[in-house]
């Protein structure tokens, strides 16, 4: 019976982790690698349901099926964490509208439009930052290091289309 368990628990988080990921590649546009790894998701999913109705009247495969689900859960969204598709952008306002951290982010590759904006104590600059997602924390913890004070909100971008960035998106 233990062999039967892992054997659950095991499929449970393969197909949960696939379906997470067929998901994330949907909602990025990615439908023809949805489609094909959706063909597997399925495949997993119907064997590891035919062994837990196999077992249905042991409580203990349906406890190992529920905690393999949510394991699968935070696997395929590791999983997604570590891929990062996709884009985000950076909406980032600070203090001091003369600072020079707009030129620092640019020097570092980072595409930055910015402006003056304002704000209920004076004048602000305000910039937007576009870089790829797995490069977010990397630009989050330069910014903060450059200006703790920082207020800065992500975006994930839906489409794209012209401007500096997206010529250079294309390497």
């Amino acid at each position: 019976m233990l062999g039967i368990l892992a054997s659950i628990f095991i499929i449970q988080i393969v197909y949960v982790s696939f379906f997470t990921l067929r998901m994330i590649f949907t909602l990025k546009g990615q439908k023809y690698l949805a489609a094909v790894l959706s063909m597997f998701e399925i495949t997993i999913y119907v064997l590891g349901l035919s062994i837990v109705l196999k077992y249905v009247n042991q409580p203990i495969s349906l406890v190992v099926y529920a905690v393999g689900y949510g394991l699968g859960v935070l696997v395929g969204s590791w999983i997604e964490g570590r891929i990062a598709l996709g884009y985000i952008t950076m909406k980032v306002i600070l203090n001091d509208p003369e600072s020079g951290m707009a030129n620092v982010l640019r020097d570092n590759g980072y595409g930055v439009t910015s402006w003056i904006g304002s704000g209920r104590d004076g004048h602000r600059l305000v910039f937007e930052v576009l870089a790829k997602r797995k490069n977010q924390k990397k630009l989050y913890n330069m910014i903060l290091e450059l200006d703790p004070k920082a207020f800065i909100v992500v975006t994930e971008p839906v489409q794209l289309h012209g401007g500096f960035w997206t010529r250079g998106t294309k390497k």
